[in-house]
């Protein structure tokens, strides 16, 4: 009688455990925003000499005209790294535009970038960039899109590259934004 409890209890045990549903694999697809989107980059604005230094009047101006040119164009957040012309170059958008901002570390592959956008789940939507002479063209390479020009000099601040980012590739658009001064260092 008791082995008779005893398998009762365990089949009605059994029956009140919930049953697990099975796990359904969603395929990326072509509408996946895994790597897709609108792209602004630029490189910061004119700055002062040395390492990690502040952006000069020059500089400001360029930012203000930045925020002038983008304020309208839906930005969802804006990446730039922790040096302080970067940050600078953003604040105007930062603050006026209320555009939350996130930092990237800045490395000749692009690789920092690509991590944290997918970290924070940003595919798919408008971001700002800004970077550096030596890592915009790596960061379109990491984006899969075509470099349109061969470098940036170092006294060249006035590029805004517009990338329709798509899965497989996308399109660089290049325009120049700013006054055209010359800079002090």
């Amino acid at each position: 009688m008791k082995a008779v409890k005893f398998v009762a209890v365990v089949v009605f045990l059994a029956a009140c455990q919930p049953r697990e549903t099975p796990k359904t694999l969603i395929p990326v697809t072509e509408d996946s925003t895994f790597l897709t989107g609108t792209v602004f980059m630029v490189r910061h604005a004119e700055k002062h000499p040395g390492a990690d230094s502040t952006l000069t009047a020059e500089g400001h101006l360029r930012a203000g005209d930045l925020y002038r040119r983008l304020r309208d164009s839906g930005i969802a957040k804006i990446y730039c790294t922790p040096l302080m012309r970067s940050g600078q170059t953003a604040d105007s958008l930062r603050l006026l535009a209320h555009i939350d901002t996130a930092i990237y570390q800045p490395d000749s592959t692009g690789e920092s970038l690509i991590y944290e956008i997918t970290r924070r789940d940003d595919w798919g939507k408008k971001l700002l960039i800004i970077g550096h002479s030596n890592t915009l063209l790596p960061m379109m390479e990491a984006l899969d899109v075509k470099p349109p020009v061969d470098s940036i000099g170092e006294q060249q601040f006035d590029y805004l590259f517009i990338i329709q980012k798509k899965r497989n590739g996308g399109e660089v658009k290049v325009e120049h934004y700013g006054v055209t001064v010359k800079s002090r260092s």
